[in-house]
């Protein structure tokens, strides 16, 4: 557990700082490249969303098989194998993703990106260039899968510390001192995923026991895992599908204007998942280690433990932007006339979000198994029956139709899919996880956030408004922790640890 802590702690701080140095730097990248040349960034974040289906589940699975059999005995050479067969595979999509941006960059220079003020020469250098981005970055994420596994987060973490500074601080020098443009940014990318694909190759070889013998390409040691990686693949493009078609659909059936309030709302509401990454990162490898064991009894407590952890960090944050969306749009954008169309819509999809979130770990205890059948018949429902109801609604209902649709799959997954999951993997819990690890920090949080509602009925100014959120949801999230057994429980015994003497009188009182 110790380990466990840690882990979960770095990952927070590494989600933290790379958030950060997401957004510090946009606007001197804007500034020195200008509006046009930072349109081709977003293409460029854009393309690498997409082709992550071609990840085809080998990230998560050499996450899970690295986690597994370093509890096992006698896995060492078939462990090394295993990561040379990915390895190569990995590479060949990375050349295959990145010859492929290439060879198109003269037909997305000419035919798909509208430019004004840049040369359509400019653009196509700087598509090419992409592609020699994608290929060096691309298995970055592979050797970020085997790590996590062995529960290398806080090297990990570091690393991406380093190089997020290093892509985002590190730009905008190259910008101001030798060139403002497109061409300087992208060579700048390169260089610095250049860098940390290769500390992660390096450090992943380095973390794997020594045989003495070569590590080779194997299709017998791929046919091992093909069953679980086949159905990730599966899985990872019915999420894109599904996760995406509120956004294709609608972009086609509202006007541009909704469209935009309806993306506006989506991209706060998402935030809810920059506090559930850091807990799976960290748990996921130690649920797939204690099912390897087949040690039932300390998998029940971790996994309990892991999902009030969950709870407590997502409910109240979720309450307060559910209950609170105008005021937070309001804050942010500084603006009525957009907080006023859009915070309905903030609120149905932070719902949505709050249950996808609490659904995360039996997802993950699900990986942890190697039983993913479940997820994938949930997804092709998802896509067959409710896209077409997605449609029908945003048709009459607009934005909030859709709203209403994305969220409602999202609460009956809360219900049914943790049920049928608890029937199969760790049989008589859903009642102890639905009671104790959802209901109860959800009600304490809820009702803590409605009673601030209720204090708030005037209009403040913003700085009054910032401090009134934040306050209450630490005293949403402080009331959840108490509504939460295991969470209670470990900050009763941090007390006493960190306060001895208090704890000991506590007990004479006690007695």
């Amino acid at each position: 557990m110790p380990n466990l802590k840690l882990n979960i702690i770095a990952n927070y701080a590494g989600s933290i700082w790379a958030a950060l140095m997401g957004v510090a730097f946009v606007p001197l990248y804007i500034k020195y490249m200008g509006i046009e040349s930072y349109g081709l960034v977003g293409f460029f974040t854009t393309l690498v969303s997409l082709f992550s289906i071609l990840d085809m589940g080998l990230s998560v699975t050499l996450n899970r098989e690295m986690a597994r059999r370093s509890v096992l005995d006698g896995q060492a050479q078939a462990t090394r194998d295993l990561l040379r067969t990915l390895e190569l595979i990995y590479w060949s999509v990375a050349i295959l993703i990145g010859v492929t941006v290439t060879l198109l960059s003269y037909p997305i220079a000419r035919y798909w990106l509208n430019t004004q003020q840049l040369s359509m020469s400019d653009v196509q250098q700087a598509v090419m260039i992409m592609g020699l981005v994608v290929i060096i970055r691309w298995p970055f994420g592979l050797y970020r899968g085997g790590l996590m596994g062995l529960q290398k987060q806080v090297f990990v973490n570091g690393v991406n510390v380093l190089t997020g500074t290093l892509r985002g601080l590190g730009a905008v020098l190259v910008l101001w001192l030798v060139s403002p443009t497109i061409q300087a940014f992208f060579c700048w990318q390169m260089i610095v995923s250049g860098l940390e694909t290769l500390i992660m190759a390096y450090f992943l070889w380095r973390a794997l026991p020594p045989t003495g013998k070569r590590p080779e390409f194997r299709w017998s040691v791929l046919a091992e895992t093909w069953g679980f990686t086949t159905q990730m693949m599966g899985i990872s493009l019915l999420i894109v599908i599904f996760n995406q078609s509120d956004k294709i659909l609608l972009s086609k059936l509202l006007p541009l204007d909704m469209f935009g309030y309806y993306m506006l709302a989506w991209t706060i509401a998402v935030s809810v998942f920059k506090f559930v990454e850091p807990i799976f990162s960290a748990a996921f490898p130690r649920l797939t280690q204690l099912v390897a064991a087949q040690n039932t009894l300390e998998l029940t407590q971790l996994y309990h433990k892991l999902c009030q952890l969950m709870a407590v960090i997502v409910l109240p944050f979720s309450s307060a932007l559910a209950v609170f969306s105008y005021e937070v749009l309001l804050v942010w954008t500084g603006n009525s006339d957009i907080a006023q169309p859009t915070h309905v819509v903030l609120s149905i999809l932070t719902v949505g979000m709050a249950c996808n979130a609490m659904t995360i770990m039996p997802y993950g205890l699900q990986l942890a198994c190697g039983w993913m059948t479940l997820t994938l018949w949930t997804r092709i429902v998802s896509v067959v029956a409710l896209i077409p109801l997605m449609i029908w609604m945003a048709f009459h209902y607009g934005m909030i139709g859709g709203a209403i649709v994305w969220a409602l799959f999202q609460i009956t997954n809360l219900f049914i899919y943790a049920n049928i999951m608890h029937q199969r993997i760790l049989k008589g819990q859903f009642r102890r996880w639905y009671r104790y690890d959802v209901a109860q920090p959800l009600i304490a949080a809820v009702t803590l956030v409605l009673a601030g509602k209720m204090a708030l009925t005037e209009t403040f100014p913003i700085a009054w408004t910032i401090m009134s959120l934040g306050l209450i949801t630490c005293l949403s999230l402080f009331f959840a922790a108490i509504a939460a057994p295991e969470i209670r429980h470990s900050l009763i015994n941090l007390l006493r640890k960190t306060f001895p003497r208090l704890s000991l009188k506590y007990q004479r009182l006690s007695g």
